[in-house]
């Protein structure tokens, strides 16, 4: 079972920095190179003031559908909010919680200006979320 304290929470500096994550993470995940597919893998959440990116699988869990999140998925999730944090696009609360990871180069990262020749898949709907936005 997964809960808040699983996540990685982060912290924004400005207002507007919401957007640029969400953003970007649009662009970052597995790809299928044949037809150009990139399948997102991870979200940024706000709930009650607080940020948190989250892989879709945990996603899954938290709104009380059925998950198999791997050790990889995590490994995944926390190689990104690395790089994320990298780019100064955000801050890491408990670094610790992201120190197992994933190298760099097992991401597909696909750069602003060449989106438009991506299909770009998210695994799910974050504002779908009724049980974690509930409680």
């Amino acid at each position: 079972m997964i809960s808040i304290t699983d996540l990685i929470e982060v912290t924004l500096e400005e207002k507007d920095d919401f957007l640029k994550v969400r953003e970007t993470l649009t662009r970052i995940g597995v790809a299928s190179k044949k037809d150009r597919t990139l399948y997102q893998s991870c979200h940024i959440l706000h709930k009650q003031g607080r940020y948190y990116i989250v892989h879709f699988k945990e996603l899954f869990a938290l709104d009380g559908l059925p998950s198999n999140v791997s050790e990889e998925d995590i490994k995944r999730r926390n190689a990104i909010v690395k790089l994320l944090e990298d780019w100064e696009l955000l801050e890491v609360v408990d670094k610790q919680k992201i120190e197992n990871k994933m190298p760099i180069n097992a991401l597909k990262i696909i750069r602003y200006n060449e989106k438009d020749d991506w299909d770009l898949i998210p695994k799910f709907n974050p504002g779908s979320l009724r049980k974690f936005f509930n409680s």
